[in-house]
């Protein structure tokens, strides 16, 4: 898809920084989830308790996306399914419609049981011709 050239034109819904705030913080979290399986495993058999620290990053990330306001949120949510490939960039506006009209009642937990969230939400920006350099 061509890049969009003008940014007065295109409402994302959502600001860039949040989405790479949230990006960053997802891949955040599923790195601990991934490297973080085989010493939470050795922990518990030492009887030490590791999910106050690791739960703290995903804590914030849910925190953070149940703050953001309705618009945001269905933003989000098209985006993750725009990068999924559930719609096209061109579809961004059915995709944020059908977000807001299917009311998901807890938009963190939905986005972050989406696998590779951050990849997905990057993808669905790449797809509408923005990038998170964009926030530099």
């Amino acid at each position: 898809m061509a890049a969009q050239s003008d940014d007065e034109d295109f409402d994302l819904g959502i600001s860039l920084e949040s989405v790479a705030a949230i990006v960053d913080a997802a891949r955040a979290v599923q790195e601990t989830e991934e490297s973080g399986a085989d010493a939470r495993d050795e922990e518990d058999e030492e009887g030490l308790d590791s999910d106050d620290d690791e739960n703290m990053d995903e804590d914030a990330l849910r925190a953070f996306i149940a703050d953001l306001n309705e618009d945001e949120q269905a933003s989000l949510i098209a985006l993750a399914w725009i990068g999924r490939g559930d719609y096209s960039g061109e579809e961004f506006e059915e995709a944020r419609t059908l977000a807001r009209e299917r009311n998901i009642r807890d938009p963190a937990e939905y986005l972050l049981g989406i696998e590779l969230l951050g990849d997905m939400l990057e993808e669905g920006l790449a797809e509408l011709g923005l990038s998170l350099e964009d926030t530099d």
